[in-house]
């Protein structure tokens, strides 16, 4: 069958590479997550099952999820395919091989999965860099059985920090005046925004435009990078589905996104006597109507308190007109210093389904000056489950400040 695909040029020749294992990485907007879901769907379309994975299961429905959907549509080929939206299953009504969905936050269900016709060969991991070590080891065996493909791992992921295993592990002979490397064992394709022959004028001036070094390094020329000087130290990830039935401290606050920036809410338990925050949910999604925040607020906050982003005050109505109890937050003089320093003083404990909030305080990092000293002043970039986490804690730094005795 011929099927129709506008593939970036920069990427045809690696469609049919056979290394076990093969990375594409690079800057933000380079087009490598649309590539690979045009690859998976022509391999399906010729006989082969794919396994395409991330860290948490609820953030791949909006990404690899849709990126291979669209290019189902986009190829005319949506009359092919069988596609349960529900349990992220596509099904080729032509010769019955699957792409399969799954979270590697449920390791049963990755032991489990298997497509209904033969064995799978290959697997993609979507945002590598959010896994650990053993996870990849564990769906590395998950490539067995007969089968006349070749069997190989696909990771895609910005590089975000050079302390990463995956750098230890695969790039000892990368060299950073070259775009692509092999042997035997990898192949690695660095891929950034110029490389994009799709990309709108705008979207190259909002990367080419960034000012922190730390986010231009890595998101505009695609470079692994180094962060010195983080703004929290005091969190790690824990499983906390024993413990949150027992929470009754219950917290949300709300983050209105724009255009391409996600809304984000928030749901915490903060134990004051213990002086511990554990973040128990998040929802993250970009694109939303007021309509369909106020759909994903009833059904997340219900009839709680959400304390929200105060620039927005239409929206904020409009919640409380439809039985959201939703109030803004209070802008004041250094109001961001004042919610770190009052964070700062917790340990903040997070569930391990929260992985874009995990995302976000990894990389959250002070500005620097031109000298690379930290200036008392966080970059505003990537924090919006960071800033609904402050204003949910609002009214509990306010009690604080007053106890002590302190303008706030």
């Amino acid at each position: 069958m011929n099927i129709d695909m506008k593939i970036n040029a920069v990427y045809m020749p690696y469609l049919n590479r056979t290394e076990p294992t093969q990375i594409f990485y690079g800057g933000a907007s380079s087009g490598k997550s649309y590539f690979l879901g045009q690859k998976i769907v022509i391999d399906n379309m010729n006989g082969v099952n794919w396994l395409c994975c991330r860290n948490v299961a609820q953030t791949m429905r909006n990404s690899i999820f849709n990126e291979v959907l669209k290019c189902i549509i986009n190829a005319g080929l949506g009359s092919i395919y069988a596609i349960n939206r529900t349990n992220m299953v596509i099904t080729n009504k032509m010769n019955n091989k699957q792409i399969l969905f799954v979270g590697l936050d449920d390791p049963e269900k990755v032991k489990s999965i298997t497509p209904i016709d033969g064995v799978l060969e290959r697997i993609f991991i979507e945002e590598a860099t959010e896994i650990k070590r053993d996870a990849y080891l564990q769906l590395k065996r998950r490539l067995r059985g007969l089968s006349e493909h070749t069997k190989y791992i696909i990771m895609a992921f910005n590089p975000i920090l050079k302390s990463h295993w995956i750098y230890r592990d695969f790039f000892g002979g990368w060299s950073d005046d070259k775009n692509f490397y092999s042997d035997d064992k990898v192949s690695i394709l660095k891929t950034t925004y110029k490389d994009n022959a799709f990309l709108t004028e705008e979207d190259k001036k909002l990367l080419e435009d960034e000012s922190d070094s730390y986010f231009y390094n890595v998101y505009t020329l695609g470079n692994w990078g180094v962060l010195g000087h983080v703004v929290f130290n005091n969190w790690r990830v824990a499983d906390l589905s024993d413990k949150i039935d027992t929470f009754d401290n219950l917290k949300f606050g709300m983050d209105f996104g724009y255009a391409n920036d996600p809304n984000a809410i928030i749901k915490l338990h903060l134990d004051k006597k213990h002086k511990v925050i554990y973040i128990c949910d998040e929802w993250y999604q970009a694109g939303m109507s007021d309509d369909e925040l106020l759909y994903v607020s009833k059904d997340f906050i219900g009839k709680d308190i959400v304390t929200c982003d105060y620039s927005e005050e239409k929206t904020i109505d409009y919640l409380s007109d439809n039985g959201i109890n939703a109030y803004a937050a209070v802008k004041g003089p250094d109001s961001i210093n004042r919610g770190i320093r009052f964070l700062q003083g917790y340990e903040i404990v997070i569930d391990v389904r929260c992985q874009n909030f995990k995302n976000e305080i990894e990389q959250y990092h002070w500005r620097e000056d031109k000298y690379g000293n930290p200036m008392a002043k966080a970059v505003d970039k990537d924090n919006h489950l960071l800033d609904a986490l402050r204003y949910a804690v609002e009214d509990e730094m306010f009690e604080a400040y007053a106890m002590a005795g302190k303008r706030v």
